[in-house]
């Protein structure tokens, strides 16, 4: 029998590769949390490293050619300072009297990788007194860059932990509800009904507004997870009632009753399986939700705060339309957001053909 589902199994793959959009979102995906996960390594600086002097500093130009017009192997920048025009505004002048190369695993910011190994070195950086814009800085001097990679820890974790707890209060009660039947359905589902009744919004506020200020970034999380899953389980507990409902009089499941399985064991080894197709969709579909979700709340200043790093909260200096058109650098966070969310819909249909069987028809 296990020979027979890794079988299954690995054609279920194998038809994957016929679907190049889910293969692109797949590796979009591979990279993105690869970064989440290095972090450390990754990201040339830490999230709360800043240099005023460099405010909005536009993406650092890499050379080639030095201002003599003589080719170097090894890429170089030059520093930047600012002065001000006839409005005022900050303009950025490269100073060419000295080169700073590019080097792979520069030495920079003390850190542990993976929070376990003590370890200075970095995948990029530069010579000592350069500083590297790769994406540009925000308004404090930070790099645009190393707070993204830190900040997708916060964004990318955010669905996952968030599907995690909700799904399974939603196949639990959508579970027990539809098996069951009678006066357990009716309360389970006036219970639904009542959570999808409280609005969200002011709910948000309200408990933000209960938070002690010097709350930690984990607590937040933590608060952001709850509430985003406490706002979306009990429309899946609905939908999942309505299939186990038409499940339960299927011949496998009464099978399974005559032989005297108990309940539960029908409810999550025989039936809920049978709703894989729809949940494999569903949570590809969710995950982008609670990122997006995230990233609202953390806009708004409900969710994870400054200096900590997110992808949300990073777009608060866009709000600003002048800071858009002067510093168009500072919505790159939002071009995250887009590809993560856009990435995971490419695999769930890519992962609802594998799986469902009618596609195979």
């Amino acid at each position: 029998m296990a020979v027979q589902y890794q079988s299954e199994t690995i054609k279920n793959l194998k038809k994957l590769r016929r679907h190049p959009p889910a293969l692109i979102g797949l590796a979009v995906l591979v990279v993105l949390y690869t970064m989440c996960i290095l972090a450390e390594f990754v990201a040339p600086y830490h999230y709360d490293n800043e240099s005023r002097v460099h405010s909005f500093a536009p993406p650092t130009r890499i050379h080639l050619f030095d201002a003599d017009g003589d080719f170097h192997l090894v890429p170089f920048i030059y520093n930047s300072e600012y002065s001000f025009d006839q409005y005022y505004r900050r303009i950025y002048v490269e100073q060419t009297d000295k080169r700073y190369q590019l080097r792979l695993f520069a030495k920079g910011d003390s850190y542990k990788l993976m929070g376990l190994i003590p370890w200075d070195r970095h995948l990029i950086g530069v010579e000592e007194g350069g500083r590297l814009f790769l994406m540009g800085a925000d308004s404090r001097g930070r790099d645009i860059f190393s707070r993204i990679v830190y900040g997708s820890r916060v964004s990318l974790t955010v669905g996952f932990v968030g599907v995690l707890v909700s799904y399974s209060i939603g196949i639990l009660v959508g579970g027990l509800a539809g098996f069951y039947g009678g006066w357990v359905d009716n309360t389970l589902m006036r219970i639904c009904e009542m959570v999808m009744l409280v609005p969200a919004f002011y709910l948000l506020l309200a408990l933000s507004a209960a938070l002690p200020v010097e709350i930690s970034s984990v607590y937040r999380y933590l608060f952001i997870v709850f509430i985003l899953s406490f706002i979306g389980w009990a429309r899946l507990a609905r939908v999942i009632r309505g299939l186990v409902k038409s499940l339960r009089q299927r011949e496998f499941v009464l099978a399974a009753q005559a032989i005297g399985k108990s309940d539960v064991g029908v409810i999550f080894s025989h039936i809920i399986p049978q709703t894989f197709s729809f949940l494999i969709v569903s949570v590809t579909l969710s995950i982008p939700a609670y990122i997006l979700g995230e990233s609202g709340l953390s806009l708004i200043g409900l969710g994870i705060q400054d200096p900590h790093a997110s992808w949300g909260n990073m777009l608060s200096d866009a709000m600003n339309v002048a800071d858009i058109k002067f510093h168009p650098w500072i919505l790159l966070p939002g071009f995250f957001i887009f590809i993560t969310v856009m990435a995971f819909n490419f695999l769930g249909d890519g992962l609802r053909d594998v799986f469902d069987p009618k596609a195979a028809r």
